[in-house]
C-alpha cells in the first residue's frame, strides 16, 4: 500500500512540471523532489521502491521515457533509501532524535541537510553516469543539474513537511518500523551502521566530484568510476541497517 501511495504522489507532482525543462528530455523543474527523502525517513523501503516506480511513471506519462529511465529508476531508489539508511547513523552529525523538527531543531536540521546532500549526490551521479554511458548526455551537465535541483528542493522544503507530517504519520502507526515485521529490520550493530553511513557519504561525494570535474565525459575512466560507485552503493545498502527503528519512541 505504501509503495503505491508514494509512487502515486511522486508521479502526480512530477508529471505536470515535465513541461518546464532545464535540460530538454532529461532534467526538468521538480518540486516533487522534496518527497523521496522525507518519504524515505517515514516509510523506509516502501519509499525507495515507490520513488523509483513513481519516477518511471512520471517518465512514461510525461513523455520523457528513454533507455536512461532505467538509471532514473535506480537513482530515485537511492534518493529515498539514503534517508532511512543514514538517519541516526552519522555519529556526531546525528541529532539522536526522530526527525520531527520539534526538539533540537538545529541539530536535526544539520543532520537532515547532510542526508539530503548525500542522497542528491548519489542520485545525480547514478543518473548522470547512466546517460553518459549511453551517450545521451555528458556526466557534468546532468550531475550538476540534478544534484543542485534535488538538493535545494529537499533541503528547503523537507524540514517544513516533516514538521507538519511526522507526528501525524506516527500517530497513524505508518512509520516503517511500525508496519514492517521485526525480522525484516536488520539487527546490526552501531559501528556497522555508522561505517555504512560514512561509506555512502564518501561514495556519493567522491563519485559526483571526480565524475564532474576530473573524468572526461564518455571516457573509460568515467565508465569504470561509475561502475565502482554503483557496486559500492549497492554493497553498502546490503550491509547497513536502519537506525531509525531504534530512535522512534
Amino acid at each position: 500500500m505504501l509503495v503505491a501511495v508514494v509512487a502515486a504522489v511522486y508521479a502526480a507532482i512530477l508529471v505536470p512540471f515535465k513541461a518546464f525543462q532545464i535540460i530538454p528530455g532529461f532534467v526538468s523543474v521538480r518540486p516533487a523532489n522534496v518527497f523521496p527523502v522525507i518519504f524515505g525517513l517515514m516509510f523506509g523501503p516502501a519509499a525507495a521502491w515507490g520513488s523509483a516506480i513513481g519516477n518511471l511513471i512520471g517518465d512514461i506519462f510525461g513523455g520523457t521515457l528513454s533507455p536512461g529511465s532505467i538509471f532514473g529508476f535506480v537513482g530515485n531508489f537511492f534518493y529515498a533509501m539514503v534517508g532511512y539508511k543514514l538517519w541516526g547513523s552519522l555519529g556526531p552529525l546525528s541529532s539522536g532524535n526522530e526527525p520531527d523538527f520539534r526538539s533540537n531543531t538545529g541539530t536535526q536540521l544539520a543532520e537532515y541537510v547532510v542526508i539530503a546532500a548525500v542522497a542528491s549526490a548519489l542520485t545525480a551521479s547514478t543518473i548522470a553516469w547512466g546517460l553518459d554511458t549511453l551517450g545521451l548526455a555528458p556526466f557534468p551537465a546532468i550531475s550538476i543539474s540534478i544534484g543542485v535541483n534535488n538538493f535545494l528542493t529537499s533541503a528547503i522544503l523537507g524540514p517544513i513537511l516533516l514538521f507538519l507530517l511526522w507526528g501525524r504519520v506516527k500517530d497513524l502507526g505508518l512509520l516503517y518500523p511500525d508496519v514492517m515485521r521485526s525480522e525484516d529490520l536488520p539487527d546490526v550493530g552501531t559501528s556497522r551502521t555508522q561505517l555504512a553511513a560514512y561509506g555512502f557519504l564518501v561514495v556519493a561525494f567522491v563519485w559526483i566530484a571526480v565524475g564532474t570535474f576530473v573524468a572526461p565525459p564518455g571516457s573509460t575512466f568515467q565508465l569504470v568510476l561509475g561502475a565502482v560507485g554503483l557496486v559500492l552503493a549497492f554493497a553498502l545498502a546490503a550491509v547497513s541497517g536502519e537506525r531509525l527503528s531504534s530512535i522512534v519512541s
